[in-house]
């Protein structure tokens, strides 16, 4: 690729490198180095190394502190047209499909935006991909003849300020996907797309003003808002505890990759009365935290009926256990706001049920937690988080117990790791369990390699049994 090919359209462009892929936010040289950069935001910020700046020097913005990187182009790849794409894929060329039909797994798809009479006696299609091209003015016309259209795709999208204009030909459209098309406003749609179920706003920059501006969509159940400069959600029409008429039907909703900073933003999202799915991974929120798994927990603390988080199932055990160190994490907050453990005396302020309107629906459901239970919210420091554990293998008596102090926050698969040298145990299958004098003649399964010590409550001086085969 020459460099100038790559100053004309380069910025703004998807681009994979290694594997991971980002968009290209800045193209030109980076002092004192010689020749031309790219700079990426990727869209996994864990793989960048600054926020756009260099030595001082801003070059483009990133919305996490590291989610930005130089790269040279020749070692990134812009991938290929949609057109050359599919011939690679499908093995057929582009006029052999416009306005045909199209198997692509499962599905029966057709590709619309050059010819006009080709689409009109496909009346009862129901999936639909479109491919608006430059001049799109009348190619979006060709969808009017298809009556029972379900869902659309825009693949390339130049002509934003239509969509609502073409909805009134959709009068049974249940998924609308627009993600990539450069939308900065939402309008709100007066009777049109009312039988929408799935919409995809995703990498759109949305002014976050304009999002309630969809709210009243009666039937819409998913809605993707991931990667869309959000930092603020608020439902104004209903109070702290009160559930909202905005988005009556939403059960999915997905905020990867926001400017999610603030809990309010979670209580808001409990008022939504039918959410039951959240994603909110890669968000400024979860930092809040030194350990992901304790921003899980309190997550599931605040919303009520969510069942999967992150693509992660929320089973009974872990909501029980979230919800009874929620009231142990923030009891003392309690009680310092006018809490009791009578429910007479019971009067927090108004600035803690704000900043925490579940707790005392929490307390009704577990009783108000001990004052010897509460502890104060110390700041993290390392000498605070090391478990001095001893380790023991109950069917090896040859083998001498082992001391060490490890991390709360270290997840199962690394103390197997560890424990895989210690022992001289390379392919072995591992098993841990550990006992605590609180419950003595009780052995507690540790099963999930996923989950911190700390997430089994492993305290300092317990014993990990181990075993293996």
């Amino acid at each position: 690729m020459k460099a100038q090919e790559v100053l004309e359209d380069a910025v703004g462009r998807r681009v994979s490198c290694d594997g991971e892929r980002g968009t290209v936010r800045y193209v030109g040289p980076v002092p004192p180095t010689a020749g031309l950069w790219l700079g990426v935001e990727w869209d996994d910020p864990e793989r960048g190394k600054h926020d756009g700046s260099h030595e001082g020097v801003r070059y483009f913005t990133c919305r996490h502190p590291t989610g930005g990187s130089f790269v040279r182009p020749k070692k990134a790849s812009f991938g290929v047209d949609y057109v050359t794409a599919l011939k690679q894929r499908y093995e057929v060329e582009l006029q052999e499909v416009i306005g045909e039909e199209l198997k692509i797994s499962s599905r029966t798809v057709m590709m619309v935006g050059f010819e006009d009479n080709k689409v009109k006696t496909v009346k009862y299609l129901k999936r639909l991909i479109i491919l608006l091209q430059y001049n799109c003015k009348n190619k979006v016309k060709t969808v009017k003849y298809l009556k029972r259209l379900k869902i659309l795709i825009i693949i390339i999208y130049y002509c934003k300020n239509k969509v609502l204009h073409c909805a009134p030909m959709w009068q049974h459209l249940e998924e609308l996907y627009l993600a990539d098309n450069d939308i900065t406003e939402l309008l709100r749609p007066h009777r049109v797309l009312q039988t929408l179920k799935v919409l995809d706003l995703s990498n759109n920059h949305i002014v976050q003003e304009t999002v309630l501006e969809i709210s009243h969509l009666p039937c819409l159940e998913k809605l993707n808002l991931s990667s869309s400069g959000l930092s603020v959600i608020q439902f104004s029409d209903a109070s702290a505890g009160n559930k909202t008429a905005l988005f009556p039907a939403l059960k999915t909703l997905l905020l990867d990759d926001n400017n999610i900073s603030e809990w309010c933003v979670v209580n808001e999202l409990e008022k939504l009365s039918s959410l039951l799915h959240l994603s909110c991974r890669r968000n400024p929120l979860l930092q809040r935290e030194k350990n992901p798994e304790t921003v899980r927990q309190i997550i599931i603390a605040r919303l009520s009926r969510l069942e999967l988080l992150d693509m992660r199932k929320v089973l009974s055990d872990e909501r029980r256990g979230a919800e009874l160190d929620y009231c142990k994490k923030f009891g003392l907050d309690w009680l310092k706001a006018g809490g009791h453990s009578d429910p007479e005396k019971n009067h927090p302020n108004t600035e803690f049920m704000s900043e925490h309107p579940r707790f005392l629906a929490l307390l009704q459901k577990y009783g108000a937690p001990d004052e010897g239970e509460l502890k104060e919210q110390k700041p993290f420091a390392l000498k605070n988080q090391l478990l001095t554990l001893t380790f023991v293998c109950p069917e090896d008596s040859e083998r001498k117990p082992i001391e060490k102090k490890l991390p709360g926050s270290m997840i199962v698969q690394k103390v197997k790791g560890l424990l895989h040298r210690l022992l001289k145990l390379p392919g072995m299958e591992l098993k841990l369990s550990y006992t605590c004098s609180k419950m003595a003649g009780r052995e507690i399964e540790i099963d999930n390699d996923l989950k911190p010590l700390e997430f089994y409550s492993v305290e300092d001086g317990d014993r990990i049994l181990v075993r293996w085969s």
